[in-house]
């Protein structure tokens, strides 16, 4: 049954990736982006040559009012929201004290107040329909750490922390929400590995690979139609971590 889904963060990388296999499993897409027009005009044509149409909707979700209006959007036009991916972010790399109160506000609104309003907007809507599925991008760092990028580690553990909460509080109005906690994925925020520090990071997986965009896709794909499964921290790293 088709649905409609909001994805933030759509036009690059995982949420790409995400918006192209739910459009072509017949799904109502809104896929949101912020500076990326270009990537977000190329996602739209390119589906549309396999005749398969989405929304594209320009909004800094980090601000709550353009939270607002990208809700109301998909409100006008399908009359539901069925399930919100909460994908944008970003990263800030750098010893923990040489980062400024700029980077810990931007990192902070974007990777984390995003979440948090786009789902309070959303879950208004969601609560009245008594259904819903949420699914927060988080990441392994907020699980286990990294040196250097504690402000990303951060956000997504806080993420993590909203993903558990939530579930106990929205469970009874059959919403569920879950994280997907990628470990290393080819997307733009590793494309400054060295292929070094990429072969030194294989060397450390078990199944001996990077994982792609399309792997997290398949994930989420699953988590929307699966009836079971809330609060869970799921980490599709190829055994880098283990817990």
């Amino acid at each position: 049954m088709s649905k409609v889904i909001i994805i933030t963060g759509a036009s690059r990388g995982i949420g790409r990736a995400i918006a192209e296999k739910l459009a072509r499993t017949g799904n109502k897409i809104i896929a949101n982006y912020n500076n990326s027009k270009e990537k977000a005009e190329e996602l739209k044509e390119n589906l549309s040559k396999e005749n398969i149409e989405i929304d594209i909707y320009r909004a800094d979700v980090s601000q709550r009012e353009e939270c607002i209006n990208l809700v109301e959007y998909a409100i006008n036009k399908y009359g539901k929201i069925d399930v919100l991916i909460n994908n944008a972010g970003i990263s800030v790399w750098g010893p923990f004290t040489d980062l400024t109160d700029d980077e810990w506000q931007k990192i902070l609104q974007t990777n984390l107040y995003a979440a948090i309003a786009m789902t309070q907007e959303t879950i208004k809507y969601m609560i009245k329909q008594q259904e819903g599925c949420i699914i927060n991008i988080s990441s392994i760092w907020g699980m286990v750490g990294a040196s250097c990028e504690v402000a990303y580690s951060i956000t997504k553990a806080g993420i993590d922390g909203l993903t558990k909460s939530l579930a106990k509080e929205l469970g009874p109005s059959n919403i569920r929400v879950n994280s997907i906690a990628p470990g290393i994925i080819q997307t733009d925020m590793t494309s400054d590995f060295t292929e070094e520090e990429k072969k030194e990071i294989i060397e450390q997986i078990p199944l001996g690979k990077i994982g792609k965009p399309e792997d997290i896709a398949k994930l989420a794909k699953w988590l929307i139609e699966d009836e079971y499964t809330t609060g869970q921290i799921i980490s599709p790293n190829g055994g880098w971590t283990i817990i």
